[in-house]
């Protein structure tokens, strides 16, 4: 059967569509010494022990904006928020708050990112660079 194949014989392009964790990496670097500084800043003002920080390319509504991906020319968006914040919107369970901060990595070293794609959010923590 050869229907699949093009007039050359070749196999027909597939177009491989990139993951969006690709270039949310590549954001993150960039963005990294800036979520730092607020990671500090939540903790040292006694705002939070655990900032977290959304990364979204559409519109959420929790956390306030740092970092606008249309303004930084960048793919995506931050905004900082906190477990506090996130268990009074009911993305974490108050039951489920020690379950978190058992698993929740070392501030100064990761930062805690609630990445927000059209299939679903999941939490990942990406180091900061080392330097």
């Amino acid at each position: 059967m050869l229907g699949n194949l093009n007039s050359n014989g070749n196999e027909p392009k597939q177009e491989k569509k990139q993951s969006p964790l690709v270039s949310l990496e590549k954001d993150l670097e960039f963005y990294a010494e800036s979520i730092k500084e607020v990671s500090v800043e939540i903790m040292v003002e006694g705002i939070s022990q655990a900032p977290i920080f959304i990364a979204h390319q559409h519109e959420v509504k929790i956390g306030e904006m740092i970092l606008n991906r249309e303004e930084l020319n960048t793919n995506w968006t931050i905004q900082a928020s906190t477990l506090e914040e996130f268990i009074e919107k009911g993305i974490i369970l108050p039951d489920k708050k020690e379950h978190f901060l058992k698993n929740y990595k070392k501030p100064e070293d990761f930062m805690c990112v609630f990445v927000v794609v059209p299939e679903g959010a999941n939490f990942i923590y990406y180091p900061y660079a080392k330097k």
